[in-house]
């Protein structure tokens, strides 16, 4: 029986899409409309998580109420477009998604981003062609990834979980990736700590280039 190619599940922000400097940004603008102090980026990654209300809990010392967190995540979505503008592919990724697709394997994106704004990004960047399927967030925003990457591997026909690999830059994509059978490389350039990142048991890089490395060896 012919053993199926190995596939890549890219997430896109903090990982493909480099704009942690956007996010940034776009929170401390959020933050001041409701009178939160700014962040560092090293403080923002030591405290992010998902489901995001419980990052606003973490900075505010209790549970956002449901007004507040559409207040605050509304926030974020209008400063985060004006600030992404700026930004571009992580150093490397055109190359590498290249080279995988030119190596006859197949690719894939899943972001919590929303579908409807990552399509025309993904496909703005130049770099449709080179995915099977690019999927985006259809419901409400900050939640977890896991039932969304079960569907979007069910959805891919030929891929063999086992012979996949999530690449990330998010505890939660760990847990994604476990919780669909597949394995995930998670990347430092996004908005976790280092730490935070390790302590899910995941292989941890500090380049897409690394992560591509080691996905191979994950899906052999």
């Amino acid at each position: 029986m012919r053993k199926t190619a190995a596939h890549l599940v890219w997430d896109w922000n903090g990982t493909l899409f480099h704009d942690t400097d956007a996010v940034i940004a776009a929170t401390n603008s959020a933050f001041a409309e409701i009178g939160l102090p700014p962040l560092t980026l090293e403080r923002y990654r030591e405290l992010y998580c998902v489901p995001v209300p419980l990052f606003y809990e973490r900075l505010m010392g209790r549970r956002p109420t449901e007004a507040e967190w559409l207040l605050m995540d509304a926030a974020f979505q209008r400063h985060y477009t004006t600030h992404r503008a700026g930004c571009g592919l992580a150093e490397g990724a055109e190359t590498l998604l290249e080279t995988w697709q030119e190596a006859g394997r197949s690719q894939s994106i899943l972001s919590m981003f929303g579908h409807d704004e990552l399509i025309p990004l993904v496909r703005g960047l130049g770099i449709a062609p080179r995915f099977v399927r690019v999927e985006g967030r259809t419901g409400p925003s900050g939640g977890s990834k896991s039932a969304h990457m079960v569907r979007h591997l069910a959805a891919l026909e030929g891929v063999d979980p086992a012979r996949t690999v999530v690449i990330g830059d998010a505890a939660d994509d760990a847990v994604a990736a476990r919780d669909a059978g597949a394995h995930a490389v998670l990347y430092t350039g996004g908005s976790h700590s280092r730490g935070a990142l390790a302590a899910t048991g995941a292989p941890v890089v500090d380049s897409l280039a690394e992560a591509v490395q080691v996905a191979e060896e994950l899906a052999a």
